[in-house]
């Protein structure tokens, strides 16, 4: 048996040839395998109702899938996750709710990049009925093809129209290009929105009654970070597990560091609160980011900022995100 459950203690029995487990609860490769030590199984103890990521690790350092365990998770980047969970993960009741009959439209952009280059793509997605002209708030999200295909914003939207939950909304759903170099407090990927995307979607396919960023991780660092400067350009975040250990120009073994930069954001945000924003926090309690997303939180509730801020029992992988997104979405979308 690959992973057996009692109570909260998960079990992990390692196949051949593993002499390590890495995942949620070693934030991957953040942290060091957990040993295999003469081919015995490893037990740990979870939240209740957790879903949680692994792989195991070979004498080569190479990370692969269980071969015993057919549950994959919804990682669009790496082919070797598996999940277990721990009683039941618990849905949104939009997620449980049967699709919308009513689906929204996607238009899909396409063009050479000149702040970054290569060629660049966005899909832009319009609520049912929607006629051009008519204003309404225009989402732009960061990671726009995992948000649509993967985590599925668009649909989620659409049921929430349809149940008169939330009033309509747009999404445009940008794809990057470097997500490292673009979204790691990058002040020119504001350039890149207002140059590039911006002109192409907003009055020829959309009017914009309030403009917001969404995004997870990186993306939700960038969203927080061009959010709180632009009051003029944006007036609403939601970021999920936002990647909040950051600081400009930081690296670590020649790539960003999300590890041991600090958290640079949360000290400038101290001495300039985005009380023009309402922001929607959220992140899994199996990650290393969960401290600094309840810092945040704590430091917008603190300057007055409205915001919300929630936690689910898994890690930093797209199921927490999908799951966040209903929340998010009826708290800055809700018509009520």
């Amino acid at each position: 048996m690959a992973v057996s459950v009692q109570g909260q203690n998960v079990t992990f029995t390692p196949p051949a040839g593993a002499v390590g487990l890495i995942g949620d609860m070693t934030d991957w490769r953040k942290r060091d395998p957990l040993p295999v030590v003469g081919g015995q199984p490893l037990t740990l103890r979870l939240p209740r109702g957790a879903w949680v990521e692994y792989a195991w690790v070979n004498a080569a350092g190479e990370a692969f899938a269980d071969p015993d365990n057919p549950q994959k998770s919804l990682n669009p980047w790496w082919p070797y996750p598996r999940a277990a969970v721990v009683g039941a993960y618990a849905r949104h009741p939009l997620w449980l709710a049967p699709e919308a009959r009513l689906k929204g439209t996607g238009h899909r952009l396409t063009w050479e990049g000149e702040v970054f280059p290569g060629t660049r793509r966005a899909i832009v997605y319009t609520p049912h009925g929607h006629q051009p002209g008519t204003a309404l708030p225009v989402y732009y999200v960061q990671d726009g093809v995992a948000f649509y295909r993967t985590g599925k914003l668009g649909d989620v939207a659409d049921r929430a129209l349809e149940a008169g939950l939330t009033a309509p909304a747009a999404f445009v759903f940008v794809e990057p290009g470097d997500r490292n170099e673009e979204y790691y407090v990058n002040a020119r990927y504001l350039d890149f929105l207002t140059q590039e995307v911006m002109p192409r979607v907003e009055g020829k396919l959309l009017t914009p009654s309030v403009r917001g960023l969404w995004g997870a991780s990186l993306g939700g660092l960038t969203s927080l970070f061009l959010g709180a400067q632009h009051p003029d350009l944006f007036s609403r975040v939601a970021s999920h597990s936002g990647a909040f250990i950051a600081r400009p120009g930081a690296t670590r073994e020649g790539v960003i560091d999300t590890v041991g930069a600090g958290e640079w954001l949360l000290d400038t945000l101290r001495g300039a609160p985005p009380t023009h924003l309402s922001v929607s926090l959220d992140t899994g309690v199996l990650e290393w980011l969960t401290g600094p997303n309840r810092r945040m939180a704590a430091l917008l509730a603190e300057a007055g900022v409205a915001q919300q801020y929630r936690e689910y029992p898994s890690g930093h992988n797209w199921v927490t995100w999908r799951e966040a997104l209903p929340e998010a979405l009826l708290f800055l979308q809700g018509s009520g």
